[in-house]
């Protein structure tokens, strides 16, 4: 696998998340109070990935997630410094992003794209939060782009709705970022880092749990070289 086509594929697919995301959620700012709703916001998020994973995953696997690529890690499914090329990859993306909205909308547009937690949310819910949403994520991905059983017509779609779904449920209480690099690029360019470290902690958390639970229970354990020997 030629490791500069991977690296750009994971930097595209995940400028696009944070190019898309930020900016969905400053439409509002710009077009109107009504021209961005959670649900248009939640669509958005998960149409560009839904998008990008159909375009890009045949290149890099469509991570465009630290916490994708820690669970692939996780699983011994990825070698540590592979999966520390997939994370330069995809902070790198998101950061560009959020530099070319900074410079064509203006920083406003990077801090409000910025997940925090809302006022009535502790750091340790926002926490458990991100990581239920990330399970839920990386579980989608084992079992939809993982397991060979599955139609492969279906995984971009699969990944793209849970996060939709993962903002509609919780996005007002900690922006359901439910991935490293959407609060990263934002935060870089915008200085705006209050309770960052719930962005890292949550999602990398969930997405080791949701990949060891899918790799150790639900996916087909490939044969040993006996009962290989047998069934053939």
């Amino acid at each position: 696998m030629n490791s500069f086509r991977v690296f750009l594929a994971e930097a595209i697919g995940t400028f696009t998340l944070i190019f898309i995301g930020v900016l969905s959620i400053t439409a509002g700012a710009i077009a109107g109070p009504n021209a961005a709703t959670l649900a248009s916001i939640a669509l958005a998020h998960g149409l560009a990935i839904g998008v990008m994973v159909a375009a890009l995953g045949a290149v890099s696997g469509g991570h465009f997630n630290p916490a994708v690529t820690f669970g692939f890690v996780a699983t011994g499914r990825m070698g540590l410094a592979r999966g520390l090329m997939y994370w330069v990859a995809q902070l790198f993306g998101a950061a560009l992003a959020a530099a070319v909205i900074r410079a064509t909308v203006g920083g406003a547009a990077v801090f409000a794209g910025t997940p925090d937690l809302a006022p009535t949310i502790t750091p340790l819910a926002a926490v458990a939060l991100e990581a239920v949403g990330t399970f839920f994520l990386v579980l989608v991905v084992f079992g939809t782009a993982v397991d060979e059983r599955a139609p492969k017509s279906v995984y971009p779609f699969a990944i793209g709705l849970t996060i939709a779904i993962d903002i509609m449920a919780f996005g007002p209480l900690t922006g359901g970022a439910v991935n490293p690099a959407r609060a990263f690029g934002p935060a870089l360019l915008s200085g705006h880092w209050s309770n960052h470290l719930v962005y890292w902690a949550g999602p990398l958390l969930g997405g080791a749990v949701a990949a060891w639970v899918a790799n150790g229970v639900f996916l087909p354990k490939a044969p040993t070289s006996a009962a290989a020997e047998e069934q053939a």
